[in-house]
């Protein structure tokens, strides 16, 4: 409960940092909790730099990861808010993902008890609130209330998942087909037009071109959540990568293979994907090799991804 008082919505990331007027040494020092992920990232990019104000950097601090350029400052909100949007959401990926109802039997060993635990959870932040444990606005009751109600109807799907189409209730019928609708609104037809519209905005291999950037810090993370949710491994090239994310957006979708990399694609590739090896390669399977090799992403995703 300590952590809803810094962060009443309950969410991740957060991070608590200084107020910058309170900074000096003979101040009392003020503080506020920073909830969103661009914000984050924008905050800790800029206490790295030479516009630091928080006076706890080195003499050498790293450049600033924000692009320098008007155009290119435009191309990076372009892309971190398409990141972050609705259609690209990846919580909504990772729980309304129906391929078959074999596949969904499966997802179910793992994803049942992780809806039950956020339920539960969701639950006592209601209770608390309502007992004057913590407080809460009335926005934020209705925010957990709305999430709780997901749970319930999320676990309602996942909890016949081992039941046939036919053993169903007309009910239970009902919820599973509105499930499989969200999953292919999301699926084929969203996720669609994020990545055709991010091979549209990247340059390659990195997001903004050869140097990494803060946009890469956004794209990394959602690209290996994406991966995993299409049974992606830590292991994979990039060019095998981008063929099971085609292969799960179905209606034949392809990424343009446009961009000129000098790296080779993956020739042990499952060739059941239908990768053919050559120069030019999809924007996304380049990013995926750049990113995969730095010891970064190897410490965070290891053998695994999540």
């Amino acid at each position: 409960m300590n952590f809803l008082r810094i962060n009443p919505k309950g969410t991740i990331p957060t991070l608590v940092v200084p107020l910058e007027r309170t900074l000096a040494p003979d101040d009392d020092h003020r503080y506020k909790a920073i909830t969103e992920t661009k914000a984050v990232l924008e905050f800790l990019d800029k206490s790295r730099s030479v516009n630091s104000r928080t006076h706890t950097i080195s003499s050498a601090p790293a450049p600033a990861l924000s692009p320098a350029t008007i155009a290119l400052s435009s191309t990076a909100s372009t892309i971190i808010d398409l990141l972050h949007s609705g259609i690209a959401d990846t919580n909504i990926l990772f729980l309304y993902n129906y391929v078959s109802q074999a596949a969904l039997e499966r997802a179910a060993v793992t994803k049942l008890p992780f809806l039950a635990g956020r339920r539960e959870t969701l639950a006592s932040y209601i209770a608390a609130s309502q007992g004057a444990q913590i407080q809460a606005s009335e926005k934020t009751r209705k925010l957990w209330e709305g999430k709780r109600a997901q749970m319930n109807e999320l676990e309602a799907v996942y909890s016949l998942a081992d039941k046939d189409d036919l053993a169903l209730t007309p009910e239970q019928k009902a919820k599973r087909d509105e499930f499989r609708s969200t999953s292919d609104e999301f699926w084929t037809v969203n996720m669609g037009k994020v990545l055709l519209t991010l091979d549209k905005e990247m340059i390659g291999p990195f997001a903004l071109g050869d140097q990494i950037s803060i946009v890469d810090l956004h794209l990394g993370p959602w690209l290996a959540r994406v991966a995993n949710d299409c049974e992606g491994l830590a292991t994979d090239s990039g060019d095998t990568i981008v063929a099971k994310i085609e292969k799960r957006v179905g209606n034949n979708f392809t990424l343009p293979k446009n961009f000129q990399s000098i790296i080779s694609p993956d020739l042990g590739a499952d060739p059941s994907l239908n990768i053919t090896p050559g120069a030019k390669r999809a924007k996304l399977a380049a990013f995926w090799d750049e990113m995969k090799g730095r010891s970064s992403w190897k410490k965070v995703y290891g053998d695994k991804l999540h």
